[in-house]
């Protein structure tokens, strides 16, 4: 989905060699096929310059030099542009040996005339031309042609486990998880028809081939949402349903922080839903995350909106910092106020609650990324700890320094099969800070957000001369890329070693770590 309602004013002008790679009678290799749908389904505009003309009239291939001349009609051509021979500006771009270089000249005198954004080439003497007069910056191969049409009109994508990108068509409309729906909503088949031949974009659920859950999305303006906060970026979630047998999972949970944290990374301006009042879980959950209940619809249903911050962050004098965490998660405050804690954590258990970024370490010729999807998947039988936002962490620490509103920097102990290892990989708002002396007490205290299993609990509450304490805390967010040890070091976050306990992080170390954590927005 674009990001930007205006595109035309992109242009690429493409070499000799690109268009005869896309043009000839061989098959387009994928980059370059990736390339030409990008542009077109961007509206980024593809140009020739004559000189691509004169370059493949020398080409001795007689059949490919025929079917190239046929096929550039496709392409806009540049017309009116200055020559080498007219401007000084060629003087400055080397030697001109044959008929090549001077067509390369020729290109880069229409980029200097702004008659194009970016030239893409895989000739490395036209870029090595292109930077003698600080053009290279504009002078890319297909490849960053490609990473750049990635971030400029494509929205920064976020991997939750079991949470799939779909189009509306490609769901089974007669699920089971559409039969509530029916009932409540008169005309559902109709609408959902709708948004199939609209190619709605959803994110759904899937857990052993069952559709768990699902959230269908659509991006609106202010005028078309009608809603109290204004904005011209708003994403309207018009669907959110879990199946009921999954919904102790907390996969509802997952799909919130889905939305969320596309939200912010995407920088909307508002998310909003709308749900009748006989949905308590769903607004529960909302409610719980910062959305609020502005306007009551004709036909009974809620509007809950929730303004996404952009930019700094300002407190207000009435909140506190935990209240500030979850009326605006994912967004924290980051004040001298709050203390700021390192917590070890063993990649075991890193790997439960956190699995969304649960990577193999990496192997040659095969990228870590293949390789977290086995890995988070297989975390366990019991899937909810990594699921929920809320989660809980335990310890033997004898800090009672914690409360509500810090912030946890979890760092991964070190194991050679993780690829986070030794990195400080994600960071946590602080909710509740208990004791817990009984088995029994450590059981109700963590319920289902647990990653230890009874015996771990067991073998903890029996071993422990001094009470479990229990850390409740939000998943604010994870790093990317992690913070390794070696960083931390050079940066006197750790002075040689990392902490073996939670290690509170004086004002001078959080200062140190802050610009070398990476979470898509500002902290």
């Amino acid at each position: 989905m674009p990001l930007f309602s205006v595109m035309s004013a992109f242009k690429f002008l493409i070499d000799t060699n690109i268009v005869i790679g896309l043009e000839d009678d061989h098959p387009i290799e994928v980059p370059l096929a990736e390339l030409a749908r990008k542009c077109s389904e961007h509206s980024v505009r593809l140009f020739v310059h004559g000189a691509v003309y004169d370059d493949v009239k020398r080409d001795r291939n007689v059949s490919r030099r025929t079917i190239t001349l046929s096929k550039l009609e496709k392409f806009e051509l540049l017309r009116g542009l200055p020559t080498a021979s007219s401007i000084d500006f060629a003087d400055q771009l080397g030697p001109i040996k044959g008929p090549n270089d001077r067509s390369d000249v020729q290109l880069l005198l229409a980029l200097n005339a702004h008659a194009v954004n970016f030239l893409i080439t895989e000739d490395i003497d036209l870029q090595k031309r292109a930077k003698r007069v600080s053009l290279g910056a504009n002078v890319v191969t297909v490849k960053e042609a490609l990473e750049w049409l990635r971030q400029t009109f494509e929205p920064k994508t976020i991997v939750l486990p079991y949470v799939v990108e779909r189009r509306a068509y490609e769901i089974d409309r007669a699920d089971p998880l559409f039969d509530s729906l029916r009932e409540g909503y008169p005309g559902f088949d109709d609408w959902f028809e709708k948004c199939a031949r609209e190619h709605r974009d959803c994110w759904v659920v899937e857990v052993d081939g069952k559709l768990a859950g699902i959230a269908i999305r659509k991006d609106e303006k202010h005028s078309e949402a009608g809603t109290d906060h204004s904005g011209p970026k708003i994403l309207k979630i018009c669907t959110f349903k879990m199946r009921p047998e999954f919904r102790g999972e907390k996969f509802g949970e997952q799909l919130l922080k889905q939305i969320l944290w596309f939200a912010q990374r995407n920088s909307y301006d508002l998310v909003y839903i709308t749900s009748f009042p006989d949905q308590k879980t769903l607004l529960e959950l909302l409610t719980s995350y910062g959305f609020q209940q502005t306007q009551e619809l004709a036909n009974g249903e809620l509007v809950l909106e929730k303004p996404i911050i952009k930019g700094p962050v300002s407190i207000p004098d009435n909140l506190d910092f935990l209240t500030f965490a979850r009326r605006y998660y994912p967004r924290i405050w980051i004040g001298k106020e709050v203390r700021k804690f390192c917590v070890p954590i063993r990649p075991d258990y890193h790997r439960k609650l956190f699995p969304e970024i649960a990577y193999g370490s990496e192997i040659p010729l095969f990228p870590p990324s293949q390789f977290g999807p086995a890995l988070l998947h297989g975390a366990a039988r019991n899937r909810t700890p990594g699921n929920t936002i809320r989660k809980v962490y335990l310890c033997r620490a004898k800090t009672r320094e914690i409360r509500p509103g810090d912030l946890l920097f979890f760092y991964m102990s070190k194991d050679e099969h993780f690829q986070y290892s030794q990195s400080i990989t994600s960071v946590g708002v602080v909710e509740k800070v208990r004791d817990a002396r009984t088995y029994d007490d450590l059981v109700l205290m963590t319920a289902k957000r647990s990653v230890f299993s009874g015996d771990d609990l067991q073998e903890m509450i029996s071993s422990a001369s001094s009470p479990v304490l229990v850390i409740d805390f939000l998943l604010v967010s994870h790093s990317d890329p992690a913070v390794s040890l070696q960083n931390l070091v050079d940066s006197g976050v750790f002075r040689s070693r990392p902490p073996q306990s939670i290690a509170k992080l004086t004002q001078r170390c959080f200062e140190a770590l802050l610009p070398q954590l990476h979470f898509g927005f500002e902290l």
